[in-house]
């Protein structure tokens, strides 16, 4: 009969825990990707553009114009044309001396003399010079996350190449919770890391520790083996190649999670179970990727909460949540199953120095969908 999982003796604050881990974490260098390779990746300083179209340009196939030539066309009283009109396909420049663009049904040109069937005003049918790109404006700011319509912005800029920050995350997995590391590996995919996976030889020390390199990477997260049974030995490897900062976390789930450096890189130990991995990946692993890449801060949504969500005092607690017509469900808290994993929309932490919060009160929650 197995006994039940024992926790660490004592029980470092989450914020603590934080502060601890983030000393000395700083945005890792800017560099210079493809539009694919910087999708998702965190924005770095780039220069400003010019304007798009830079000059006034066809918005529809027609024929162009000067307005003020068109005064009192109309059906009934057509302007004759002394020369053939200038026809323009939608993306033409322009002709000079003409501003507006008029559709073929409003000039008639079977006759022996083309005639306009229209009036128009200035600008009609024109995409006016920087009307898709304003002169001065970015592909995206600074410290924000690249995203499938900025990419559609730099192509129509004739961007190749974008500034982004990028940091290295190396995952070692410890055998037996492949499960929970390839939902770490997907979510730290999500968000633009450059992601390495690797899998411990056993659940030993020695094994979990040979391929920790803090030299391939800015973040290192091992999953699995965080716990005090006879088979968790991460904390122990991590002890032996580095410093153990904490080990057992205020925090529900992901009481057992670890903190510690190996040289300067900070390193996270995540449980083996799904829910104590997101809870510490959230908290712990999302703020320290958050600092290397230079991101601004994560937006929140606020809203009431549904019911009061009551907490145990001196423990942090995950509560995972779900929009309904602009109130806060909550789905769970503290124990954190798939299903409401899965259905979940956002999170939030409510502090260790808290019993909860009340029914109706307001909730910064965390999307869980960027």
């Amino acid at each position: 009969m197995t006994s039940p999982q024992r926790l660490p003796t004592t029980l470092t604050p989450l914020d603590r825990a934080l502060d601890a881990l983030l000393q000395d974490v700083e945005p890792v260098a800017p560099a210079e990707l493809t539009l694919i390779e910087a999708l998702r990746c965190i924005a770095a300083e780039m220069p400003p553009l010019q304007a798009h179209p830079p000059r006034d340009v066809a918005a529809l196939d027609g024929y162009a114009f000067s307005a003020r030539d068109l005064v009192g066309a109309s059906s009934y009283s057509p302007l004759p044309l002394s020369a053939p009109p200038i026809w323009v396909e939608a993306g033409d420049a322009i002709p000079e001396a003409c501003d507006c663009v008029l559709d073929s049904d409003s000039v008639d040109v079977s006759g022996p003399l083309p005639q306009v069937l229209a009036e128009a005003i200035p600008g009609q049918g024109v995409r006016r010079a920087g009307g898709d790109i304003a002169a001065g404006s970015f592909v995206v700011e600074a410290g924000r996350r690249v995203l499938p319509r900025h990419l559609l912005m730099a192509r129509a800029a004739g961007l190749e190449r974008l500034n982004v920050r990028r940091p290295r995350l190396r995952i070692v997995n410890v055998p037996g919770g492949s499960a929970t590391a390839e939902l770490i590996v997907e979510s730290a995919q999500a968000i633009g890391t450059e992601t390495t996976f690797v899998t411990a030889g056993g659940r030993d020390a020695g094994s979990i520790a040979a391929p920790l390199d803090d030299g391939a990477c800015d973040l290192l997260l091992i999953v699995g083996g965080s716990g005090v049974g006879r088979t968790d030995a991460a904390v122990t490897a991590l002890g032996a190649r580095g410093e153990v900062l904490a080990h057992g976390i205020a925090l529900q789930p992901g009481r057992t999670s670890a903190i510690g450096r190996l040289n300067k890189t900070p390193v996270i130990v995540l449980p083996g179970a799904p829910d104590q991995a997101l809870a510490a990946w959230w908290t712990l692993a999302l703020p320290v990727l958050d600092r290397l890449s230079g991101r601004r801060p994560r937006k929140t949504v606020n809203l009431p909460l549904a019911r009061k969500v009551a907490s145990s005092v001196g423990i942090a607690e995950i509560v995972l949540l779900e929009r309904k017509q602009n109130i806060w469900s909550a789905l769970a808290v503290g124990e954190l199953s798939l299903d409401a994993i899965a259905r979940a929309e956002a999170w939030f932490v409510v502090s260790g120095g808290s019993e909860g919060s009340a029914a109706g009160s307001p909730v910064d929650a965390y999307m869980l969908r960027e």
